[in-house]
């Protein structure tokens, strides 16, 4: 139960800096898509970075054990980002801000949610299939960044750091 609890507050909380940084907008939202507005982008960069520090951080102190990657599947990760992106197009929505829209009142949010019900459904039903398909054409174990590059993580924390640093200077020079 405490699990659930943590999750609903870290929900709201997650909510709460949706709406704060405008990402909930639909001109930010349309923004992104034509790429004339980082906001989306900067605030998606923002909490990796910061989650980078937080989880090398709880694995350094003892925490928690260690990162347990989902594997690398490059059929899953093609497909699934194909969809991601359809279904942002079309509704204008990621999971997240869909329910912070339906949070803010913006109830049209709901069919991108119901589409998402629809989607996690159909995958489940289809799960067997792709397994043996799809999930089946490259799968290079699991992965991440330092294990990639072969590198201390916090090296690869820094540089990234100091890349998104970098983009961040571009956008505001660019007015984005």
């Amino acid at each position: 139960m405490d699990r659930l609890i943590l999750g609903l507050v870290t929900g709201v909380i997650f909510g709460f800096l949706l709406q704060k940084g405008r990402v909930l907008r639909y001109e930010k939202q349309l923004g992104a898509m034509l790429l004339k507005d980082m906001t989306i982008l900067k605030f998606m960069l923002s909490a990796i970075i910061v989650g980078s520090v937080g989880l090398h951080l709880l694995v350094e102190l003892g925490v928690i054990d260690s990162f347990s990657h989902k594997p690398m599947n490059m059929g899953a990760v093609i497909i699934g980002g194909l969809l991601f992106g359809i279904g942002w197009a079309i509704m204008g929505y990621c999971p997240g801000t869909s329910m912070g829209a339906i949070g803010e009142g913006r109830w049209h949010a709901i069919f991108a949610v119901i589409g998402m019900v629809i989607g996690a459904a159909v995958f489940a039903e289809l799960y067997p299939w792709l397994s043996r398909t799809v999930m089946a054409w490259k799968d290079f174990g699991n992965l991440g960044v330092p294990e990639m590059v072969g590198l201390n993580p916090w090296f690869v924390v820094v540089a990234f750091w100091c890349l998104v640093l970098g983009v961040f200077v571009f956008f505001e020079k660019k007015n984005l």
